[in-house]
């Protein structure tokens, strides 16, 4: 069963019992996605590991065998 197919039923379903229809799927992706950027950085910061640049900076040192500032 797909995503859209469940949800069709979800919200038959809460048309049936009268309770409010769900969510539409990926109305909320945006908003996860920020959740969990910042809990990264949370849990950096938590390691005592820089919160941002780690990416950019190891992908410098990979290509170019020396450390890039941000």
């Amino acid at each position: 069963m797909s995503i859209t197919q469940q949800y069709l039923l979800d919200t038959y379903r809460a048309a049936r019992h009268g309770e409010p229809a769900p969510p539409a799927p990926g109305s909320h992706d945006w908003q996860v996605a920020r959740e969990l950027r910042g809990y990264r950085q949370f849990r950096a910061v938590v390691a005592e590991r820089p919160a941002h640049g780690r990416i950019r900076e190891a992908l410098g040192r990979w290509l170019h065998g020396r450390r890039v500032s941000c």
